[in-house]
């Protein structure tokens, strides 16, 4: 059996563990949130190094991928090299994949499309997914600013997602990430702002990181379509009772758990048994249609909105 452990900057909240059929392996997935305490994230991975076959970086990115060009984020690269001997990945090689199917999938259901409004609260982080909808001819609105920084200046395009990431490229590399993304207990807290209300209101869907859309999510979203991961039934609870139409996940449903990319990312590798620095855009989608991986797809009753 294949070893899988996620180490998440997380809350311990979301933890849990599954055993998955991946081809002719099983797979035993575990994630532990150690509620955005680096030190004991890095004690976590030396401890796990050599003794599973895959680690996962949740709660945070080694890599953005942003018009082609690689972006490092400081902390992360700097945890996963605490790993001398087990390969760690953080799932931007199916951010680059399989959220990009996951954004055809709501194509094929005609829930997106050309002028199809999205609110995506982050897309550096997500650069596939925002590259797909903008291929579909959707009115995308980018939030990095203000969904990391609190800045109420929203981008169009991904020429200005371009631009921003230049811009920021020697501050991935040296500031704290929870400068950046909210760690630990801090992904728990909602605080809607006023001034982000209207892109919420605006959007036909929200999409990107769930922490994110929590952070600031007032609370009604009527009608709603929400594409993210990492849901958890509590989540699901949430936005029903927010009025929301449907969600989407990126990645596949695991007994009421949808998994960050970081951990199903890490099983692939785990179960392919090739370093994560020669696998190709080619070869997750080949593992994907092998394993038949899909996100899932819950809609409400009317009479919940």
């Amino acid at each position: 059996m294949k070893q899988v452990v996620s180490v998440s900057l997380g809350s311990p909240t979301g933890d849990f563990e599954r055993e998955i059929v991946m081809g002719n392996e099983t797979v035993h997935l575990v994630r532990e949130g150690v509620d955005g305490d680096m030190e004991r994230a890095r004690a976590r991975i030396r401890a796990l190094d050599g003794h599973v076959d895959a680690i996962g970086l949740g709660g945070i990115d080694i890599y953005l991928y942003v018009g082609g060009k690689q972006f490092i984020i400081g902390d992360g690269l700097r945890l996963a090299q605490e790993a001398k001997k087990t390969p760690v990945v953080d799932g931007s090689g199916l951010k680059d994949t399989l959220e990009r199917k996951a954004v055809l999938d709501l194509a094929d259901r005609g829930l997106a499309g050309p002028e199809t409004r999205v609110l995506m609260v982050s897309a550096m982080d997500r650069f596939g997914m925002a590259e797909a909808f903008m291929e579909l001819g959707s009115r995308c609105v980018f939030g990095d600013l203000m969904f990391h920084i609190g800045i109420d200046y929203p981008f169009h395009t991904l020429t200005e997602l371009d631009e921003y990431a230049e811009k920021m490229r020697s501050r991935l590399l040296s500031v704290p990430f929870h400068m950046l993304y909210p760690t630990g207990e801090r992904q728990l807290e909602r605080k809607p702002d006023p001034r982000f209300q209207k892109y919420y209101d605006e959007a036909d869907i929200v999409a990107g990181d769930r922490h994110l859309i929590h952070r600031h999510m007032p609370d009604r979203l009527p009608g709603k379509g929400i594409l993210t991961t990492t849901t958890r039934p509590s989540t699901l609870d949430e936005y029903r009772t927010a009025g929301v139409r449907w969600v989407a996940t990126t990645t596949p449903d695991l007994d009421g758990v949808s998994s960050g990319t970081n951990l199903m990312e890490a099983a692939m590798v785990a179960v392919l048994g090739k370093p994560p620095q020669e696998l190709t855009r080619d070869d997750y989608y080949a593992c994907l249609r092998d394993m038949g991986w899909h996100g899932s797809f819950h809609e409400f009753p009317k009479e919940t909105q």
